[in-house]
């Protein structure tokens, strides 16, 4: 396990630096980036933005990220940033034959925020979406509704903009708190570490709404639709809470009581009782079942998750939210 172990404050607003932008501009933008991933691209209308993910052709993801459409030839993803240079490399293999530009948005100043969201907003010359995945945008900025028990939002604006982020947290236990959120969302974003290694629905993408089985073909897509159809889907993400003074590293082992492995760490954070809560890719044996659960030799516990292990077609999800 890390050693650092950190306090976890109430949701404030922070920097957060592990994410990143990469832009597509131009005007095949979105024929290219249809044939790339799992997302129906003209759900992002400039409203919707829908969750989405890259994979191999072998079905692994490489990368998951929130599709937003900023303008008529102009779209962004929010990914990790350890995922951004390697994502940009493997789509630009593609975008050569394309009417279609990527750039790396590395001046971007991304803000998590509660509170103080609407006057950041204010700021920027922006309006609060109120529905979780909807967003607003303007020439220089955009902010996005994220999911969780806290009301929260994403803002990124370049770092010229002139706008008043004093307060803004820029430490570990102001971030752990924004991840928290993620983690009792059932909300995991990939890191570099676990590139190429999980189809989507392990991560629950499909319950999430982040992939499309109603589109055309994209890379990995014969993969992943094989694996809904066909219920080949044996691992899944859970929600696990362990009473330890000391984070899990991703990729550690969950195991039973004879020892064996049953899951590994996706991403965790400390919760505000001292403990720790994460997300790890488990066998679903383990949610059929009444099995002990160990980490590190700590006893470990199920949690439920906010969402049903269901498909959720975005088409639908971007009916209602536009409704």
């Amino acid at each position: 396990m890390a050693t650092v172990t950190v306090s976890t404050p109430a949701l404030g607003s922070v920097r957060l630096n592990h994410l990143a932008a990469l832009d597509v501009k131009g005007a095949d933008a979105e024929k290219f980036l249809q044939g790339q991933t799992s997302a129906q691209v003209s759900l992002a209308d400039g409203h919707f933005a829908p969750l989405t993910c890259f994979c191999t052709p072998k079905g692994r993801m490489l990368a998951n990220a929130q599709l937003m459409r900023l303008g008529e030839e102009h779209y962004r993803l929010l990914l990790s940033n350890t995922l951004l240079d390697s994502l940009e490399s493997h789509l630009k293999k593609f975008a050569a034959f394309y009417r279609a530009e990527l750039t790396s948005q590395r001046d971007l100043v991304f803000i998590g925020a509660s509170d103080e969201a609407q006057s950041l907003a204010e700021q920027l010359g922006l309006t609060l979406a109120d529905q979780v995945g909807t967003h607003t945008s303007n020439d220089q900025a955009c902010v996005i509704r994220y999911p969780g028990e806290t009301p929260r939002w994403l803002l990124c604006f370049d770092n010229d903009i002139q706008v008043d982020i004093a307060s803004a947290q820029d430490d570990q236990a102001s971030r752990n708190a924004w991840q928290l959120e993620d983690i009792r969302s059932g909300l995991a974003w990939l890191t570099d570490t676990q590139q190429d290694h999980f189809l989507p629905q392990m991560l629950n993408w499909e319950a999430l709404g982040g992939i499309s089985f109603k589109k055309g073909c994209y890379t990995g897509q014969e993969v992943v639709a094989r694996a809904h159809f066909r219920g080949q889907v044996k691992k899944r993400l859970m929600l696990i809470s362990i009473e330890a003074a000391s984070l899990p590293e991703a990729g550690t082992n969950v195991v039973n009581s004879d020892d064996k492995a049953v899951g590994e760490v996706v991403v965790s954070a400390f919760n505000h009782q001292g403990g720790v809560e994460l997300l790890a890719v488990m066998s679903t044996k383990v949610a059929e079942e009444t099995i002990q659960l160990y980490l590190d030799g700590a006893p470990a516990t199920l949690l439920p998750l906010p969402y049903a292990i269901e498909r959720v077609d975005p088409e639908q999800l971007a009916v209602s939210l536009n409704g």
